[in-house]
């Protein structure tokens, strides 16, 4: 497994289509995994410390892990299958549970848990961008940077 940090979300045109970027922490891929409006959305506001006035979905699951005394401690994004990627939620007592790589991802900014990707999902996924496409990364940064949960086509407070 290797560690991923999460570059961020956009939407990609033309077909308004968002995209979460995860980046290899000790190595040189990314890999980009295309989500729906709603998890980027997620995603989005936990970056941007967005606390919305009640709990969404992804908030609500956190509390109940809190509640339940449980611990988030890894996301693992394990495969590729006809082209859908799969996830596991890792917990503290070994208990593993499936989830949409979106969902994982989301919760996993919540609660500080580590995301990782497997050798297998990196090795056919995975994209490396050259030295002289980095500035582009920069752009997608600076790009985050400016956008709002909004710009993904839902409020968030449903």
């Amino acid at each position: 497994m290797n560690e991923l940090d999460v570059v961020g979300v956009r939407v990609e045109m033309p077909t308004n289509q968002p995209i979460v970027l995860l980046r290899e922490v000790a190595g040189d891929r990314y890999l980009p995994i295309w989500i729906g409006a709603v998890e980027a959305t997620a995603i989005a506001f936990a970056q941007q410390g967005v606390v919305p006035p009640r709990p969404l979905t992804h908030d609500l699951f956190r509390n109940v892990i809190d509640a339940l005394g449980q611990r988030l401690t890894q996301v693992q994004i394990t495969s590729l299958r006809d082209g859908v990627f799969y996830a596991e939620l890792v917990f503290a007592s070994g208990v593993r549970v499936s989830a949409r790589p979106s969902d994982a991802i989301a919760l996993a900014l919540r609660t500080g848990a580590q995301i990782f990707g497997s050798d297998e999902v990196l090795d056919e996924a995975g994209i490396t961008i050259p030295d002289e496409q980095e500035d582009e990364v920069e752009k997608f940064r600076e790009f985050l940077n400016q956008i709002s949960p909004e710009d993904f086509g839902t409020g968030g407070n449903k």
